[in-house]
């Protein structure tokens, strides 16, 4: 499962700023993903009879702690934020004017546990960026053939004993992906189901051996660096 995979689960356990000043107990990734639909539900703007817009570039502002230990994660906590701000908007029927942004904010003198959320409405082109997470790293789709194996000329080499040098293949053209099997010994899983070929929708997981890969396509903004939303303690990009 992917890293953020039961925030759904948990969206309003978001800490207050009494509780946090009280307990030190520090933000967790649950707790900006609340926040973060929270600014979407509180700035959704009704345009049209079937639109309503809503912000799509947030700065999320953190305490010098809470920004160091978020930060740690890299860049699949920003993804994983990314998605999960998307399917809130898909499941509100909200619209953005352009790709989703978010960055991370260190600020000096703020309590530990507050989370500050700002946003803006920026209009430009959605890039539809196409991920793969494997074995808890994050690969972004480069090219139209991705193999993932054991063997050192995978694409994506993964120490797992129990797969084939070359397992499994993703294949993707652009705006439609598929899987397929390569022959492995011991076969691979789609969504719980034995597959050697199968085209392969957005969220889907594929099983290998112990190996356990999540399929994702992210909408991000055109005009920003795929990972340039992390910023370093100067507040520069990395």
């Amino acid at each position: 499962m992917g890293l953020l995979d039961s925030f759904e689960r948990g969206l309003e356990r978001a800490v207050n700023g009494a509780f946090a000043k009280t307990f030190k107990s520090g933000v967790q990734p649950v707790e900006i993903t609340s926040a973060l639909r929270r600014e979407l539900d509180t700035k959704a703007a009704v345009v049209s009879r079937d639109r309503i817009l809503v912000p799509n570039r947030f700065t999320v502002r953190l305490a010098p702690m809470d920004y160091d230990r978020m930060n740690a994660i890299g860049p699949a906590l920003i993804d994983e934020l990314t998605q999960l701000v998307q399917r809130h908007a898909a499941a509100q029927h909200y619209s953005f004017s352009g790709g989703i942004s978010i960055t991370l904010e260190n600020v000096q003198g703020q309590s530990e546990g507050i989370i500050e959320v700002t946003s803006v409405n920026v209009k430009g082109t959605v890039a539809w960026t196409p991920v793969l997470d494997v074995a808890g790293k994050r690969y972004p789709i480069t090219k139209s053939r991705t193999v993932i194996g054991r063997g050192s000329d995978a694409d994506i080499t993964v120490d797992d004993s129990s797969i084939s040098r070359k397992h499994v293949e993703v294949l993707w053209d652009g705006k439609r992906a598929e899987v397929n099997d390569l022959g492995s010994t011991n076969g691979s899983l789609l969504n719980g189901n034995r597959v050697d070929r199968a085209p392969l929708a957005p969220d889907s997981v594929i099983d290998i051996g112990r190996t356990h890969i999540v399929f994702r396509v992210l909408a991000q903004a055109a005009d920003v660096d795929q990972y340039s939303d992390l910023r370093d303690d100067r507040g520069n990009r990395r």
